[in-house]
């Protein structure tokens, strides 16, 4: 294995003092014997069980199964073995995820009546060989389908800075855990978003890799055509140690595209200089809040950013992706459709039923056009490295906030909380959404966040442009005061 990402650390350092640490601290404490990973664990678990109660992140414990981990972490450090680079550094997971010994819920009714996992998602077990350690499984809305986190069988999950509004979905969960300082470390999925709406609205760096990049092996899917997992955190530097030690081929997926180990964490110290970076204008200039555009003018001006280039079709590509997420989820869930009709989510189950009539032809054209759209963004990065664009149409609204008003016209918050993102999603591309604040509009104490597109495979130049973002102070993912 790998050492420890480098990151400094208070020889003194005690694990109370590590609870809401990046996993770089964590690990470079556990493998320099400053704490151990089973006090590490008992001050993670203390911690979410006097935070958690306000959040309503986690919907399971592994906490037996966390203090093993770290028991088997110390006794290797005490014989003088290796350690991984992610020693003793706690993660948990949406609750998609297969988990040994748990019914993989994915935030529905129906799924508890599923028997345990007999085996853990490839994106655990690779995470576990680099010694990282996970606490629990995180709430989520019902079968994905969802851009709030208000799950109607385990409750909202609330936004650690301010309760009384959305974290975001459907990796809902996972934006409150990391926001709260419960993990520094959350695994996602986004079919349409679900990554990058909970990071912007709880000001956590995102990650959706490029489609096909990691594995979705032993996870409950919602689209297989659109689905991405990925992780949540407080710093790039931990993204990118988590990314790397998630790559790899694994045949339980066969939508996986074989790719080269490509790891980034040697790479996000180059900087910005050099690249070739826009402001996606058109589709990503309009409907969405005052706030959503200067998050993004921020970014651009501390960049040295002034081109602003048109993404065509954009609202097309939307659509599109509406059609293929409507149709490819109501045939996954046919079946309990119509046996258990009553135990879904009535908002889920009613897109689902509408994504049952839509005509086979509406799908296939929207699979062409997809093709057709990729080529013309391909185009695009011809000439350019990195696009910028709002992640959201406005920071988070309120629990139970049904609507708001976009360009003067009410819209509906549930679809349109992705307006920004799933045309990005819709053809794969690796994003990072990067956490800041500004003053327009309205609660400016609140983040949101900004997309940093890059082209397919390249993860690396969205990952640089986000560091250098972190360094200069313009992006930051404080714990929430709670």
């Amino acid at each position: 294995m790998n050492a420890p990402i480098n990151a400094p650390i208070n020889a003194t350092a005690d694990a109370a003092s590590l609870a809401t640490a990046s996993a770089a601290e964590i690990a470079t404490a556990v493998a320099s014997g400053a704490v151990t990973a089973r006090a590490m664990i008992e001050a993670t678990l203390a911690r979410i069980a006097a935070v958690d109660p306000k959040v309503n992140a986690f919907t399971d414990l592994t906490a037996e199964r966390a203090r093993a981990s770290a028991d088997r972490i110390d006794a290797r450090r005490a014989a003088g073995a290796p350690l991984g680079p992610l020693a003793g550094a706690p993660f948990a997971v949406k609750n998609l995820f297969d988990v040994k010994g748990l019914p993989t819920r994915a935030g529905s009714k129906i799924n508890r009546d599923l028997s345990p996992a007999d085996g853990d998602a490839t994106l655990i077990a690779k995470l576990e060989a680099a010694d990282a350690v996970l606490v629990g499984a995180l709430n989520m809305g019902e079968y994905a389908y969802d851009f709030t986190g208000e799950n109607v069988h385990d409750g909202a999950s609330r936004n650690p800075h301010d309760l009384t509004r959305m974290t975001g979905g459907s990796s809902g969960g996972s934006g409150a855990a990391v926001a709260a300082g419960l993990v520094p470390i959350a695994l996602g999925s986004d079919t349409n978003g679900s990554i990058r709406v909970p990071s912007s609205l709880c000001g956590t760096f995102g990650l959706k890799p490029t489609y096909g990049r990691l594995t979705r092996g032993g996870s409950f899917p919602f689209v297989t055509a659109l689905d991405h997992l990925g992780p949540l955190g407080r710093s790039v530097a931990d993204l990118a140690a988590f990314y790397d030690a998630m790559q790899g081929e694994d045949a339980r997926d066969p939508g996986q595209t074989p790719r080269p180990f490509e790891p980034v964490s040697g790479l996000i110290g180059q900087g910005a200089d050099g690249l070739r970076i826009a402001i996606a204008g058109g589709w990503f200039r309009s409907r969405a809040l005052p706030e959503a555009f200067a998050a993004v003018d921020h970014v651009a001006a501390s960049l040295g950013v002034t081109q602003v280039v048109d993404i065509p079709d954009a609202a097309r590509a939307r659509a599109s992706a509406f059609i293929i997420t409507a149709a490819e989820g109501a045939s996954l869930h046919a079946r309990r459709l119509a046996a258990r009709a009553e135990d879904f989510d009535p908002a889920v189950r009613d897109r689902l039923f509408a994504g049952l009539a839509i005509p086979a032809s509406w799908v296939d054209a929207a699979q062409r056009f997809r093709r057709h759209f990729h080529g013309e963004m391909m185009k695009l990065f011809q000439t350019h490295d990195v696009l910028l664009a709002p992640t959201t149409p406005s920071r988070a609204p309120k629990l139970g906030q049904k609507t708001f008003v976009l360009d003067g016209e009410e819209m509906l918050v549930r679809p349109n909380m992705g307006l920004f993102t799933q045309p990005i999603s819709f053809i794969g591309l690796p994003v990072v959404a990067v956490p800041v604040r500004v003053d327009a509009g309205d609660a400016p104490e609140l983040p949101l966040a900004v997309q940093v597109i890059a082209p397919p495979w390249r993860e690396d130049l969205a990952l640089r442009v986000a560091a250098t973002l972190e360094r200069a102070g313009v992006a930051a993912a404080p714990v929430a005061s709670l």
